[in-house]
């Protein structure tokens, strides 16, 4: 069995982030980092460095966005690992989050793992149990990712299940602590 700590960040905020459409697995730069969110960097950065001090292996998705967070909190090289790729959204990538809502209603929320997109979801929940196998070793993890895996890793941590995925308010920026069990 696989006990691990991780710290997670979810990437910076991008102009589809601000707009609130859906990138998915679209390659989406970030938007300039604003006085607001280098504040939150230096102070996040301080809270990670006060309680976990430098971190052995960190961590980020193929798509740009997390590798320009990982380096705008000065982690120039971080490993990319394909299997913290975001849900890839389908057809409704580049349309408002609000279209996805109203298109899938109680499925979004209550039965996640039904849905099919881009991909299933039950192919993320996949890759999120691939990638605490794969490096279920590391101590130490620091994670930059997108919405969607950070939730789903929260979610499966706490249920076992995608069922609380779509129930958890995760901001750009925000740090999530998680203990994973290997038992999913």
């Amino acid at each position: 069995m696989i006990h691990l700590n991780i710290v997670m960040i979810r990437h910076l905020p991008t102009q589809w982030n601000m707009k609130g459409v859906l990138q998915g697995s679209k390659d989406i730069a970030l938007a300039e980092i604003s006085s607001e969110s280098k504040e939150q960097i230096i102070a996040n950065k301080k809270q990670l460095a006060d309680k976990y001090g430098d971190f052995e292996h960190v961590f980020a998705s193929a798509l740009v966005r997390t590798q320009q967070t990982a380096r705008a909190y000065d982690y120039e090289a971080p490993t990319i690992e394909p299997l913290l790729n975001e849900l890839n959204f389908g057809a409704f990538e580049g349309r408002k989050k609000s279209e996805l809502i109203a298109a899938h209603s109680d499925s979004w929320f209550d039965s996640p793992e039904s849905i099919v997109l881009g991909e299933p979801l039950v192919a993320l929940k996949q890759r999120v149990n691939d990638f605490f196998q794969k490096y279920g070793n590391c101590e130490q993890m620091l994670v930059f990712g997108h919405g969607n895996w950070i939730r789903s890793a929260m979610s499966l941590a706490q249920n076992n299940n995608l069922n609380l995925l779509n129930k958890i308010h995760l901001d750009n920026n925000q740090i999530v602590e998680l203990a994973w069990d290997s038992k999913r």
